[in-house]
């Protein structure tokens, strides 16, 4: 039906400006699938289902207690949704949250230097391991950051304010770029 909406990516056709020697990339990551866990199961049983019903490349982020984000590139297959709910029945509940959230890429040697304007987190490699995440407001907007590697992070956002993220980011990145030069 020619009437129905029509899927578009949030952040399709932005562009962060950046110079490679500046050190910062935003990049806006696929809107794969971004499945919001919660029950009392631990995260080897949680990897365990998830392995099991076809989402073994995914993510496994804290979002609270006993709350996790499994986050991953592929699109969500209804089927899988049902098989992983199954799967957990009894021990944790599924949603899908691949509709409303959004995520962010922001890497590069001055990574650090672009969220720490914008958050109060110590995103110090010391203290913010890579895998670690934390819910926590960047700028006036909630957002999960999680540490991907030594100068990469994964912000995720509300699907609704991604755009207002995207350009916060952006700013944030050109005085970072100057901080850093």
């Amino acid at each position: 039906m020619r009437d129905l909406p029509q899927h578009r990516p949030v952040l399709a056709g932005t562009v962060h400006n950046g110079t490679s020697e500046a050190g910062v990339r935003l990049e806006a990551l696929p809107e794969g699938h971004l499945l919001h866990v919660l029950g009392a199961i631990e995260p080897s049983a949680l990897t365990g289902a998830l392995a099991k019903v076809g989402f073994a490349k995914s993510a496994i982020r804290k979002a609270g207690f006993r709350q996790w984000f499994v986050a991953g590139d592929e699109p969500l297959v209804p089927a899988s949704l049902d098989a992983l709910a199954a799967a957990l029945a009894g021990k944790a509940y599924v949603m899908d949250q691949s509709h409303g959230r959004v995520r962010i890429g922001v890497s590069g040697r001055s990574s650090r230097v672009l969220l720490s304007k914008g958050t109060a987190v110590d995103l110090d490699p010391a203290v913010f391991l890579e895998g670690h995440s934390v819910m926590t407001m960047v700028g006036h907007l909630s957002v999960q950051i999680v540490r991907t590697g030594e100068d990469s992070f994964e912000l995720t956002v509300l699907r609704s304010f991604a755009e207002s993220l995207w350009e916060d980011l952006s700013h944030m990145a050109a005085s970072a770029e100057k901080d850093s030069a």
